[in-house]
């Protein structure tokens, strides 16, 4: 088929064109009560318990439907799955414009949290599916811009209309959308090449027979120490980098003597810093799998992730030790942005390797499980982190947030080279 090439590039375009808006979409009305927090509390009496339990409504319900979103992935169409999560996302928001009770606040929002969980694991099956892996990476970190940009744009867009009109009008509008985007979403995106007459990309490493990797059971893949080593690894990363994106600000401000201008700057530098990270960590270990391929034991990908995670530690520490009231407030900016550069790149690798390293029947499932990881360590800096800080103050909880985060890369290093095809490895024809 001479259009073949062609081909490939048209649906790529339009497939992740879908995705990175719908994801977009998926993002902002994650958000929408936040933004519109302060116009809701002006009609509508709520106060820090009220805003507490349907926020938190909203997590758990997030963190359980992530996970089971990522199983199900493997089972049934991820464009199907994408695009129903993003229906069911604008009909909550638009019944939820509607409301006007605390608890009907929380039950919608609780299912707010279901329908997202539907997002991301699907959009990683689709990815890996269209993309050489050679590319996977570059393309997901560009996908999960898609957070940054609902992140910083989104608060703004919300914040006028409230204004201009009111609280429900933004809620509706966000939601009447999301339900028109989905129903785009179904009819553009593509589960595979082969739903369109093109060939399927081949995903295994290029030793091996085509086909082994399917031949892996769930208990086999289970037992993968890699997978463990992932998830140990991403619970330490993403709980060390929840631990500066809650309490860096007062950190700063109780402890180091800061203003509040410099609290909010470090964490925009942390943001601005975590969006470069991302997509040169995607673009950097594409660039090393290219050279060298994947393979049986050890990722290419390694190299960067341990160097990001001991930038997370050095910032950590310079962080905690050279900061004081008289310090430079550029300084401060750019230990920010290297620490959002070092723990967000880190983050994206973490979640491109769990989808790679897994046999193609359980790449989902892969990502679902180090993504609960990554949930259970942003638990543990909540309230356990806070409980250290208030007993032992926030030099201690941080020194502790850092000797952890070095054990890990240590221990990363160690055992950069086993196997990291998980699940049963190909018959030996080489």
């Amino acid at each position: 088929m001479g259009a073949q090439g062609q081909g490939y590039g048209y649906y790529r375009t339009v497939i992740f064109g879908a995705m990175f808006v719908g994801y977009t979409l998926y993002y902002f009305n994650r958000k929408t009560f936040s933004f519109v927090m302060p116009s809701v509390m002006q009609e509508i009496k709520l106060d820090k318990d009220d805003l507490g339990l349907i926020t938190s409504s909203q997590s758990a319900a997030y963190a359980i439907s992530k996970f089971i979103s990522g199983v199900l992935s493997d089972q049934m169409s991820a464009r199907w799955l994408f695009s129903s999560g993003l229906c069911l996302v604008g009909v909550v928001n638009v019944l939820f414009s509607w409301s006007s009770t605390v608890s009907v606040f929380a039950i919608l929002w609780f299912f707010n949290g279901l329908a997202q969980g539907l997002g991301w694991p699907p959009c990683g099956k689709v990815l890996r599916k269209w993309f050489e892996p050679s590319q996977f990476g570059t393309w997901w970190a560009v996908l999960s811009c898609s957070m940054n940009l609902a992140g910083s744009l989104g608060p703004i867009i919300a914040t006028l209309v409230a204004a201009s009109y009111s609280w429900r009008s933004t809620l509706s509008f966000s939601g009447i959308i999301c339900v028109g985007v989905s129903v785009l979403c179904l009819i553009l995106i593509k589960n595979e090449p082969s739903d369109v007459g093109l060939k399927n990309i081949d995903l295994a490493p290029k030793k091996g027979k085509k086909g082994s990797a399917d031949e892996t059971t769930l208990k086999e893949f289970l037992l993968s120490p890699y997978l463990w080593l992932l998830c140990t690894g991403y619970l330490v990363v993403f709980g060390v980098k929840t631990c500066c994106t809650d309490w860096g600000q007062l950190f700063l401000i109780q402890d180091k003597g800061q203003s509040a201008l410099i609290g909010s700057s470090y964490m925009s530098a942390l943001e601005v810093g975590g969006l470069i990270g991302s997509i040169a960590a995607g673009l950097l270990s594409d660039r090393a799998v290219a050279k060298s391929g994947l393979r049986n034991y050890g990722n290419p990908r390694h190299g960067l992730l341990l160097s990001m995670m001991a930038g997370m530690v050095v910032s950590l520490f310079l962080f905690r030790v050279t900061v004081t009231p008289g310090a430079s407030k550029v300084w401060i900016l750019i230990l920010g942005a290297v620490f959002g550069f070092s723990s967000y790149g880190p983050i994206a690798l973490f979640g491109v390797i769990a989808n790679e390293s897994a046999p193609s029947n359980f790449c989902g499932t892969s990502h679902a499980i180090v993504a609960l990881s990554a949930n259970i360590g942003g638990f543990l800096a909540g309230l356990p982190f806070s409980t250290v800080a208030k007993y032992y103050g926030w030099d201690a909880a941080f020194w502790a947030a850092e000797v952890t985060c070095l054990a890990v890369t240590i221990v990363f290093f160690l055992l950069r080279n086993i196997q990291t095809k998980m699940g049963r490895l190909p018959k030996k024809s080489d």
